[in-house]
């Protein structure tokens, strides 16, 4: 199903009663973003690179600014979706005066300490700044279990939370601009990792003659069953905090012993090995600095800061 069918499909007769807001940044995340708030019925203008990328857009309702400053003073809420931080200064100038008393919220992916810099910039240019994350794909936006993290000035996020709330539920997590990253990164973290996994252990079985469909649809049970070997979040954070990691299940020279294996076999195949050694390091440094006997979690205590 084309862009333009979707917004179009999905637009009903909802009325453009809500306050106007930009998005800056047509790529699919942009694209989604735009046409959830669309609708929710607010008077949307949108601006991008390449101006193409708006033309379903536009067909279905938002209006195409001609450049970013048109873009910003058209809204009090300008939302960006780009590539990063550097893409918000290239695209707005290095003296965006026409910043003055507008509202940005930028959900574009960088470090915390970028989001920092950030907010500081936007407000040596009369600007309030509001950084956050999204946590679905696309195709989630605005849908059903669709979230994203904010951090920021209280104040500006609760005058926008209604037209926020159509990208997905805000979870706001305080004033400190960085937050909201330092949140989405460590959720990519997780999520990044456990695909390297993915396609790693793929390869390992493809390197014997076996096809990947014999393999993958089991390690995708193996993704969706870690909740239920290892606990809820609420619990692993408790063990976590108190420092206790008991052994009585699993203990860390036994998970050590097998991420050895792991890598053995990696390189027995011929594939990349960076990943399986990068495990087995942890396993051999918790060993080393005395949690031998203790539960997997005990890595976490040579991770930590």
């Amino acid at each position: 199903m084309t862009v333009r069918r979707l917004i179009s499909d999905e637009l009903g007769e909802y009325p453009m009663s809500h306050e106007p807001v930009t998005v800056i940044g047509l790529g699919p995340m942009g694209r989604a973003m735009a046409g959830a708030l669309l609708r929710g019925g607010h008077p949307v203008t949108v601006w991008n690179r390449t101006p193409g990328r708006a033309d379903a857009l536009v067909e279905a309702g938002a209006i195409r600014a001609a450049t970013p400053a048109e873009a910003v003073t058209a809204s009090p809420l300008t939302v960006l979706s780009l590539t990063d931080y550097a893409a918000m200064y290239q695209i707005l100038g290095e003296d965006p005066d026409f910043l003055t008393g507008r509202d940005l919220v930028n959900l574009s992916s960088d470090t915390p300490d970028a989001s920092r810099e950030a907010a500081t910039w936007a407000a040596d240019h009369r600007a309030r700044f509001v950084t956050g994350g999204v946590m679905v794909p696309p195709p989630a936006v605005g849908g059903p279990g669709a979230y994203v993290y904010y951090s920021g000035p209280g104040e500006v996020f609760a005058a926008h939370e209604p037209a926020l709330r159509l990208i997905g539920d805000p979870r706001y997590l305080g004033a400190d601009p960085g937050l909201a990253q330092l949140f989405y990164q460590a959720h990519l973290n997780v999520f990044l990792t456990a695909l390297s996994a993915l396609l790693q252990s793929a390869a390992m079985v493809t390197a014997a003659g076996i096809p990947a469909a014999d393999f993958l649809p089991d390690a995708m049970g193996t993704l969706t069953d870690i909740p239920a070997m290892i606990g809820s979040g609420t619990e692993l954070a408790a063990e976590l905090s108190a420092g206790k990691h008991p052994g009585d299940l699993s203990t860390v020279l036994m998970m050590g012993a097998t991420a050895e294996h792991i890598l053995r076999t990696s390189e027995k195949a011929g594939v990349d090995r960076a990943l399986p050694a990068a495990v087995k390091s942890q396993y051999d440094r918790a060993i080393a600095a005395g949690h031998g006997a203790d539960g997997w979690t005990a890595l976490y205590e040579v991770l930590k800061a």
